[in-house]
């Protein structure tokens, strides 16, 4: 004799309504259908409805017992409180996720920068953005503009601090513009121009020998000597600015500094302003993928960015 069809089997493609696990798990809570109803502010009859979808759509057993007083849980209501509880925490938390998005002051920001913009820009933005979105989780990273542009594009960062230099393509992205960035030349203390009042001209120090990170001037800050009509004679390639600050103090020749690094200079070097008549040294941004709408922490964390590039120093005219 064949085998009579299991009726209360939940069928395999059973889609659960939110509302009904809502509306089951109070019912469940109180006992109640009317005490349930008034906590949702629904009728009784809109809740008994809920629950006889519920039961419908999980093959037909019932999940209450129907008292004289009040309800109680069968064992397939038991068997599914679990579940909806972990349902509607789940979505409760997706919701106070997504809310915290919307406001700024949770989620994530994943952003990289140039090494120079790490001395006092980016820790001054950071420090400013902490305080206003403390539940914002950051990751940060550091590299040269191309590196971190090519992350940029790949999605592993949301933002990136990039400059100028090196003439690296930034027509592909969305640039928020943060600061045009001056240079100073570092001398030793001794160094005749040392006391110079004011802003000097690179073509005084056409003759001297300088320290760069590269041998050749062309894409780095070395570009300005040749828009004032020389060529530096590069005696020393060292990529630290604070290797060159040593190299700098010992006579070993001078360099170039840009503003975000010129708050941290030994006393035993002097920084004097160039006097640049071409354009800026570089400027310097805020990039992210063209076409991707920012996040109300990604907003805060150019506006804290802008902020701090606003107390970055300036040469005097």
């Amino acid at each position: 004799m064949a085998a009579m069809p299991n009726t209360h089997q939940q069928p395999p493609d059973a889609d659960l309504s939110t509302v009904w696990l809502r509306a089951f798990l109070e019912v469940s809570r109180y006992g109640s259908f009317t005490v349930a109803a008034r906590a949702l502010g629904w009728t009784q009859s809109a809740v008994s409805r809920q629950i006889s979808s519920l039961e419908a759509e999980l093959g037909g057993a019932p999940l209450f017992d129907r008292l004289p007083r009040g309800v109680r849980l069968t064992e397939a209501g038991r068997v599914l409180v679990p579940y909806a509880e972990s349902v509607v925490e789940a979505l409760r938390g997706a919701g106070r996720e997504l809310a915290a998005l919307r406001e700024g002051t949770g989620g994530r920001l994943r952003f990289g920068a140039f090494a120079t913009a790490d001395a006092a820009l980016v820790p001054h933005a950071l420090a400013a953005f902490h305080a206003r979105s403390p539940g914002v989780r950051v990751t940060r990273e550091e590299g040269f503009t191309p590196a971190l542009l090519e992350r940029l594009t790949a999605g592993h960062l949301d933002l990136a601090v990039v400059s100028t230099t090196g003439h690296a393509p930034l027509e592909a992205y969305t640039l928020h513009h943060l600061l045009d960035e001056s240079l100073y030349v570092a001398v030793p203390a001794a160094h005749p121009l040392a006391g110079h009042p004011g802003p000097v001209r690179l073509g005084r120090l056409a003759d001297a020998e300088w320290i760069s990170g590269g041998t050749r001037p062309e894409g780095t800050l070395l570009d300005a000597a040749l828009r004032a009509g020389f060529r530096p004679r590069v005696a020393h390639v060292v990529g630290e600015w604070t290797a060159k600050q040593g190299y700098v103090a010992a006579g070993l020749g001078v360099a170039l500094v840009p503003a975000l690094a010129a708050t941290a200079v030994r006393p035993d070097v002097a920084l004097l302003p160039v006097l640049d008549d071409g354009a800026p040294a570089r400027a310097v941004y805020a990039a992210t993928v063209r076409g991707r709408a920012l996040t109300r922490a990604e907003e805060g964390f150019v506006a804290a960015l802008r902020e701090a590039a606003s107390a970055v120093p300036r040469p005097m005219a």
